[in-house]
């Protein structure tokens, strides 16, 4: 004999597995092994230059993976001098930049690359007379959101 009490628990189970199906089958999937065109890239533009946003999501092994490619224009700033938690790496393609990296500036051409860590101040400007391209590539981890969090409670006061 099934009693109602059978019949809401199973009910009550059948409706959660599907809520946790939904949410599963909603997560931001994996990137695995791929490939992007240049000339089917999105181009963006904005008012110092162009954008293309590659690719961003998680991996295997990362919360996230970014990657875009910026061209900015001769005399312009990519942005303020700023810091964030993330790290990333900046390969520069063409044109001449000025970087701010440990406190310092520098000039550097084709093929450089610039390793911004956690929190360091840093800035790139065109310092050149063709647009500058370059590479930057972001990556988030478990210990990225972890500092983050360490970094926003300490800001704010709490110490929980």
């Amino acid at each position: 004999m099934i009693s109602r009490r059978d019949i809401s628990v199973a009910f009550i189970s059948v409706c959660l597995t599907c809520i946790s199906f939904s949410f599963a089958s909603s997560a931001v999937p994996l990137i695995s092994a791929s490939v992007y065109d240049w000339n089917n890239m999105d181009v963006k533009k904005t008012d110092v230059g162009e954008y293309r946003q590659v690719i961003k999501g998680p991996t295997a092994t990362l919360d996230e993976l970014e990657l875009h490619v910026t061209t900015l224009l001769p005399g312009q700033n990519s942005h303020a001098p700023h810091r964030h938690v993330n790290e990333e790496l900046v390969i520069i393609r063409e044109g001449t930049v000025e970087v701010l990296s440990n406190g310092e500036r520098k000039k550097l051409g084709p093929g450089s690359v610039v390793f911004n860590s956690t929190n360091s101040l840093h800035a790139l400007r065109n310092i050149g007379t063709v647009p500058a391209v370059y590479h930057v590539v972001n990556w988030q981890s478990t210990e990225t959101k972890l500092l983050a969090k360490q970094q926003s409670s300490s800001s704010t006061g709490d110490n929980k």
